[in-house]
């Protein structure tokens, strides 16, 4: 486990940037899992400064998303939305090697094993970018007895939902799809990215706790290539936490 801390938030959303600018290099054709929310705005547009700037290209690359709500690709809480509007219109990424889940499908266990079925085919992810929940989810396992292994069906956690809120998603799904704990560990390196004190404390359980699914995020620690980008805030706890 490599552990980076970065004064602001600024300079560590330059230095995811450049993480996944460093992975296209290494391979054009790179397979790329992704997140959304607020702690990927800055990142994404740090991305989008290097492509306008010539220093990054999408059109070998392939994309997955970590989850999506159970709503239409076109409604705008859907996470297909968030990505058209801070990533996807702005880069030369090719249409059709963007993969997402469809949250609106009829059979959603039908359409979560189509999509694990493609990853399957494309990948595996060279790396999957992640945040961490306040509750310590990743993706959108959340904590519980046991983790979804492949992609699935989830309801959301009341914790996860008033988060969701807070940040103008209105009226929050109940629902969403997600991938599963062995889909992120089987990508070649995985970058797990947190912001802000909120975070503190999820991640330090994560890193310094044991692993256990009450805490989805400490499953990262089995992966032999984690990176972890903090920013000064999120990683105040990591000393004081066992």
């Amino acid at each position: 486990m490599k552990i980076e801390v970065f004064p602001t938030s600024a300079a560590l959303a330059r230095a995811v940037a450049q993480r996944l600018a460093k992975t296209l290099s290494k391979r054009e054709g790179a397979v790329l899992l992704l997140p959304v929310g607020k702690t990927a705005v800055p990142v994404y547009r740090e991305v989008v400064r290097m492509h306008a700037a010539g220093r990054v290209s999408f059109r070998r690359a392939t994309t997955f998303n970590l989850d999506e709500l159970q709503v239409r690709p076109t409604d705008p809480r859907s996470f297909r939305s968030f990505m058209d509007e801070h990533f996807f219109s702005k880069v030369d990424l090719p249409r059709d090697r963007i993969r997402f889940l469809r949250g609106d499908a009829s059979d959603l266990e039908a359409e979560c094993a189509r999509y694990e079925r493609r990853l399957a085919r494309d990948g595996p992810p060279d790396v999957a970018f992640v945040g961490i929940g306040v509750n310590g989810h990743v993706a959108y396992l959340e904590p519980g007895r046991s983790l979804a292994p492949r992609t699935s069906p989830v309801r959301l956690s009341a914790s996860t939902r008033r988060s969701l809120a807070a940040d103008g998603l209105r009226p929050v799904p109940r629902g969403a799809l997600t991938v599963g704990i062995e889909t992120i560990l089987s990508s070649d390196a995985i970058a797990l990215v947190a912001s802000g004190g909120r975070k503190a404390g999820a991640v330090a359980l994560a890193l310094a706790g044991r692993i256990t699914p009450r805490r989805p995020a400490s499953f990262l620690a089995l992966h032999p290539r984690l990176e972890v980008f903090l920013d000064r805030e999120a990683a105040r706890d990591l000393s004081t936490t066992g």
